[in-house]
């Protein structure tokens, strides 16, 4: 679409800047904190900015919203049920976690606090993936983010 963006996930970020998080509960907020002051400075550089992250906790979800107060910033909740979850999982860590290989791995071992009022929910096991990008696209034109015309 000619705008400048960026997708922030665990596997870019993760293998360097965060390389010395483990998935402890501490760890993740840290995770959680780096990414969004990455994220933070990549908005004020006009890059739009996509974080994929899981990010359990609503501490941390509430610590985000706040760091990005004056800015545009979108919590869109993408909901998935940890069948799915575990049906999805290319990478094998949640066959690993019930394993035991993996330790505090979301939904497993630990928890996961579902958000309490986010922007957007999709619902992925009710929406293919080009409907569900669909859905991101046509709300990011609602709050004027990506310009109608630009499609």
């Amino acid at each position: 679409m000619g705008i400048r963006s960026y997708v922030l996930d665990g596997d870019n970020v993760r293998c360097g800047l965060n390389k010395d998080l483990d998935l402890s509960p501490e760890h993740r907020k840290e995770n959680i904190r780096r990414i969004s002051e990455v994220a933070k400075l990549m908005v004020d550089a006009g890059i739009l900015v996509f974080a994929a992250f899981i990010a359990p906790y609503r501490e941390s979800r509430e610590f985000i919203r706040q760091l990005m107060e004056g800015w545009p910033y979108f919590e869109c909740y993408v909901e998935c049920s940890l069948a799915s979850c575990e049906c999805r999982d290319p990478k094998g860590l949640y066959r690993k976690a019930r394993l035991g290989e993996i330790r505090n791995m979301t939904g497993i071992h630990d928890p996961y606090e579902e958000p309490q009022n986010p922007d957007l929910i999709i619902q992925t096991e009710k929406a293919s993936l080009d409907e569900s990008v669909d859905r991101v696209i046509q709300f990011l034109k609602s709050k004027c983010i990506i310009i109608a015309d630009a499609v």
